[in-house]
């Protein structure tokens, strides 16, 4: 294994599990050379469906160059309705070519408006909203530009599908890795939001909005640095409004409520309850990746195996409801794996019918036993946050869940140009397997 950026190793990415150097190279330079498109599982009626029993519009958007929460803004602003009337599967990058679901309570397709870079196709109507289950995975085709060392793709790929579930050094035909939250969940530029979300665990809420508001990085343009830094040091909430620039939308909301206030706890809270409900949520999701991260990583540290269990191991099976040929973990279905069981889940394992899984760390979670319970008390007692912490109010509270530790997916590569392609369940990210290939600046990712 060889250590990652030290970027990464901030949300707790401490490794690359392929050897060979990285081929470089550039993503995204035009938006088509990431291209996405959801694995959907959502039914619908037809668009003439009773709206009163069906009142969920169901839209296949096609975004070029859109960040999924932009548009869900835009649009909403457009019908002139709230924005949490505005739902969706998966949420994805704006530098890239999407395809991807989202319903809209209410919604007619008449008025839907014209929108630079967006193609709407009308699905039909639903009797609910679509939710993040909804969504079975993501198919990418991602070129790489301007390779240094394009030849090295075969060796990564090699290392890849001996990762993914070899006995003695055999490869399998699929490549695996580490099932890690990628950088984005945390922020390639600047990695704050499990702060954030560990603040907030603590209900430590001025922590909590100084993580994200103040706390400069020098990866960050100049002028939020400077921003930043002037909030940390004064307090002057008003003052810090005239200081920080228009895109930074999020934090001028904040900045506005505390003006309001009196700094008390309540009204630190408060400022971080201005934000959209799902930005809330993914605070303390990413102080749940964060922990799961760590806990991957001492595993691999460890030298524990992923693509089978060993004894204290919790494994989940496949979701039967998947599509035809495409394994999915289903977490609601867990077997904690006995001494005696070992062979007969390492089985499940091998023909891809189960996972092993690690925490997402929530009021309802149990550990592991064995050396893998270990490995989870260990990484919580070192950030000093327990389960039970986790019961929070409002859209901060989270029960917790398991997830796979690895993921593995058929993949194909071109080298010239350099272009990958390949399938992932829901929750896989990308970029956790580009990483391996480009071994670059998790920025440039």
């Amino acid at each position: 294994m060889r250590t990652a950026h030290p970027v990464e190793r901030e949300v707790g990415i401490e490794y690359y599990v392929s050897d060979e150097d990285g081929t470089g190279g550039q993503l995204r330079v035009e938006p088509e050379d990431f291209r996405v498109r959801e694995l959907e599982l959502f039914d619908a009626e037809p668009v003439d469906a009773e709206p009163g029993d069906y009142p969920h519009l169901l839209l296949r958007v096609e975004l070029r160059g859109w960040d999924t929460n932009d548009f869900a803004k835009t649009l909403s602003n457009q019908l002139g309705i709230s924005r949490e009337r505005v739902s969706w599967a998966g949420t994805k990058d704006k530098h890239a070519v999407t395809t991807q679901l989202f319903s809209i309570k209410g919604g007619d397709p008449d008025d839907l408006p014209e929108l630079s870079d967006v193609e709407y196709e009308v699905v039909g109507r639903t009797g609910r909203s679509i939710l993040f289950g909804d969504l079975a995975g993501n198919e990418f085709e991602i070129r790489i530009r301007d390779p240094e060392r394009p030849e090295n793709a075969a060796a990564i790929t090699e290392q890849l599908q001996i990762f993914a579930g070899s006995h003695e050094g055999n490869k399998t035909e699929a490549v695996g890795v580490p099932n890690y939250f990628g950088q984005q969940r945390f922020g390639s530029r600047r990695p704050v939001s499990h702060t954030v979300g560990l603040a907030i665990v603590r209900e430590e809420w001025e922590q909590a909005v100084m993580s994200y508001v103040g706390n400069a990085s020098e990866r960050e343009p100049e002028e939020t640095q400077t921003a930043r830094r002037f909030v940390d040091e004064t307090r002057d909430w008003q003052e810090a409004l005239d200081r920080f620039p228009n895109y930074l939308g999020y934090e001028r909301s904040m900045l506005h409520r505390l003006a309001e206030g009196s700094d008390s706890e309540d009204d630190f809270r408060a400022a971080l309850e201005t934000l959209p409900s799902n930005l809330q949520q993914l605070f303390v999701h990413a102080a749940q990746s964060y922990l799961f991260n760590l806990v991957l990583s001492k595993r691999l540290e460890r030298g524990l195996p992923l693509h089978r269990p060993v004894a204290g191991d919790v494994v989940c099976f496949t979701d039967s409801e998947a599509p035809e040929g495409f394994a999915l973990p289903d977490q609601d279905r867990t077997q904690r794996v006995t001494e005696k069981r070992v062979d007969s889940v390492t089985r499940h394992c091998e023909r891809g019918r189960a996972f092993v899984t690690a925490p997402l760390v929530g009021t309802e979670t149990e550990l592991g036993e064995g050396e893998p319970g270990e490995i989870e008390r260990e990484v919580l007692d070192e950030v000093g946050i327990e389960p039970g912490e986790f019961e929070l109010p409002g859209e901060f509270n989270s029960t917790g869940t398991r997830r796979a530790i690895l993921v593995r997916t058929a993949l194909a590569f071109e080298t010239d140009p350099l272009t990958l392609s390949f399938k992932l369940p829901r929750g896989a990210y990308a970029t956790v397997l580009l990483r391996e290939y480009l071994k670059t600046d998790p920025e440039a990712l």
